[in-house]
C-alpha cells in the first residue's frame, strides 16, 4: 500500500511547486511589464515614426500641425498633445504629460538636461554628416523595440521593410540605366539636392538606382544649389520630393534655365507627394513606394 500512496504524494509536490513557479513568473512578469514605458513622448520626428512602425502611439508630440502636412505618414490621431515647437518644447506641457520615456535624438542635446529632469530620455541617431542614414533607422527600429518590450514587432517590421525594398528592387531593375537627381525645389533659381548620406539617397541606391549627384547633400533651409547645376548629367531623370511652393511652381513655367534642362525637354521629371526629409524607416518607405508607382505609371522613359 507504501508502494501504491508515493506516486499520489509526488503528483501533488510536483503540482504545488508548479503552482508556486507559475505565480512567481506570473509576478516576474507583471513587474516587468510595469517597467516599461507605458506613455511615450516624441520630441524627434524619426523617432515619433519609429514609435509608431512598432505600434506604440505616443500620448504627445512636436510640431504635429507641420508634421501632418510635411510627412504625411504615419497617421497621427488628433487626440495626441502637441508640445509646441520641436526646438522650443513646452516644458510645462510635457510635465504635466508626466511620460515615462522621452524620444529624442543627437539634435537635440543641448536640451537634454532640461527633458531628463522631467522623464527618462532615449536618444538614437539617424543622419550622421557623409554618412547613410537608412541602416541606422533600421537599428533604432531594433533599439526602441527592446527598449519598449516589443523585440517580436520590431524584427517584423524590419523584416518586412528589407523583403519590400527587395521586391521594389527587382520591379525597377529596368529604371536602373539612368541616373536621377533627388531634389527639393527652393525658388526658380535653386534646389536643395539629396546625395547618397541622405534617406532618399541612401533607399534609391538599395533600390539598385544611382544618383545622379555625387557629392554630400545640400539641403539646408536656404536651397544652396544653382539649378543649372542640373544640367551636369544630361541623360538623368529629376525627381522633386514635396510641393513646389506656388511661387516657385509659377515661375519655372517660364524660367530658361529650368526648361532648358534636357530632362524638363524631354519628361523626364517627376513629382512626389510631401515626405519628410529627416524621417526614419516610415519616410524612407514613403519615398520608396511614391518614387516605384511615380516610375512605374510613367514609363521607362523617365
Amino acid at each position: 500500500m507504501a508502494f501504491l500512496t508515493r506516486p499520489k504524494t509526488i503528483r501533488r509536490r510536483d503540482v504545488l511547486l508548479g503552482v508556486a513557479a507559475s505565480l512567481l513568473a506570473g509576478h516576474a512578469g507583471a513587474a516587468k511589464a510595469a517597467a516599461l514605458p507605458q506613455r511615450i513622448a516624441a520630441i524627434d520626428w524619426a523617432m515619433l515614426e519609429t514609435s509608431v512602425a512598432l505600434g506604440v502611439m505616443p500620448v504627445a508630440a512636436t510640431e504635429l500641425i507641420q508634421f501632418r502636412d510635411d510627412a504625411v505618414e504615419p497617421a497621427i490621431p488628433s487626440d495626441i498633445i502637441d508640445l509646441g515647437l520641436r526646438g522650443s518644447v513646452n516644458l510645462e506641457l510635457l510635465h504635466l504629460v508626466k511620460p515615462d520615456l522621452i524620444l529624442i535624438s543627437p539634435f537635440y542635446t543641448r536640451h537634454e538636461a532640461a527633458l531628463s529632469a522631467i522623464a527618462p530620455t532615449m536618444s538614437l541617431p539617424f543622419y550622421v554628416k557623409g554618412e547613410p542614414p537608412f541602416d541606422k533607422a533600421l537599428a533604432a527600429v531594433q533599439a526602441l523595440g527592446e527598449r519598449l518590450g516589443r523585440t517580436e514587432q520590431a524584427a517584423s517590421v524590419t523584416a518586412d521593410i528589407l523583403g519590400t525594398l527587395d521586391t521594389m528592387r527587382r520591379s525597377l531593375s529596368r529604371f536602373a540605366d539612368r541616373p536621377t537627381y533627388l531634389v527639393n525645389v527652393g525658388d526658380s533659381r535653386h534646389v536643395r539636392i539629396f546625395g547618397t548620406d541622405s534617406m532618399f539617397g541612401d533607399v534609391l541606391s538599395r533600390l539598385g538606382l544611382r544618383n545622379a549627384w555625387n557629392d554630400r547633400s545640400r539641403f539646408t533651409f536656404a536651397a544652396p544649389v544653382p539649378i543649372e547645376q542640373l544640367a551636369a548629367q544630361k541623360d538623368a531623370r529629376i525627381v522633386i520630393v514635396s510641393e513646389i511652393p506656388v511661387q516657385s511652381r509659377r515661375d519655372l513655367r517660364s524660367s530658361m534655365i529650368w526648361n532648358s534642362l534636357e530632362p524638363v525637354r524631354e519628361g523626364r521629371v517627376l513629382q512626389l507627394g510631401n515626405i519628410a526629409p529627416y524621417g526614419g524607416v516610415t519616410a524612407g518607405m514613403r519615398f520608396a513606394r511614391l518614387f516605384a508607382e511615380a516610375l512605374q505609371t510613367e514609363g521607362a522613359g523617365r
